[in-house]
C-alpha cells in the first residue's frame, strides 16, 4: 500500500509491473487514469494547475488507501496523484489496486477514485482558451457516487 503525490508524470505500465512484481498470491489488477480533459463546463481548457497541501494531502490519501483495505482483501494498492501546472491529455491520478480476487480489485479500485474525487485536498484553477482562470467547484455528480460507498457503522464490504 502506497501513496505519491510528486509534480513529474508516471508509467503506469511501470507502477503496475511494480506493484505486482513477485507476488503471485494477485489474480486480478484493476488500475484507473485520469487525464485532463480540453473542455470543461462547454469551454476550452488550456491547462489546469492543481495545488494541494503538503503533508495533509499525502496524510489523506494514506487513509483513504487504508479504508479501501479495511472493505476488501487487497495484495497492493498504489494511489499516486499529480500536482502543478497540467496540460489536457496530461495524467494527473493512477489509482492500482490488487487483490486475489477480480471483484475485489475492480471495487475497491472504483472506491478509492470515487473517495479521492471528493476528499483528496486538491484544489483545481483551469485556465481557458481564452485566458481567463477559474477555481473548479465540486461537483455533485462526485458527491453521488462518492455517497454510495457509505455505510453504516460496523459493516464491511462482505455484508
Amino acid at each position: 500500500m502506497a501513496v505519491r503525490v510528486q509534480r513529474e508524470d508516471f508509467d503506469p505500465g511501470r507502477e503496475i509491473e511494480a506493484l505486482t512484481a513477485g507476488d503471485t498470491a494477485i489474480g486480478g489488477v484493476a488500475s484507473f487514469i485520469g487525464l485532463v480533459r480540453d473542455i470543461a463546463g462547454g469551454e476550452r481548457v488550456g491547462a489546469m494547475t492543481l495545488e494541494h497541501y503538503p503533508g495533509m494531502t499525502e496524510k489523506m490519501l494514506r487513509e483513504i488507501e487504508a479504508e479501501a483495505g479495511r472493505r476488501w482483501p487487497l495484495q497492493a494498492s498504489l494511489i499516486v496523484h499529480r500536482y502543478g501546472r497540467l496540460e489536457p491529455g496530461d495524467r494527473i491520478v493512477l489509482v492500482i489496486t490488487a487483490s486475489a480476487h477480480r471483484d475485489a480489485a475492480l471495487e475497491a479500485c472504483h472506491f478509492l477514485i470515487d473517495w479521492l474525487k471528493t476528499k483528496a485536498p486538491f484544489w483545481k484553477l483551469e485556465e481557458t482558451g481564452g485566458g481567463e482562470k477559474r477555481w473548479v467547484d465540486a461537483r455533485a455528480d462526485d458527491d453521488a457516487a462518492a455517497g454510495r460507498w457509505v455505510r453504516p457503522a460496523g459493516k464491511n464490504a462482505a455484508e
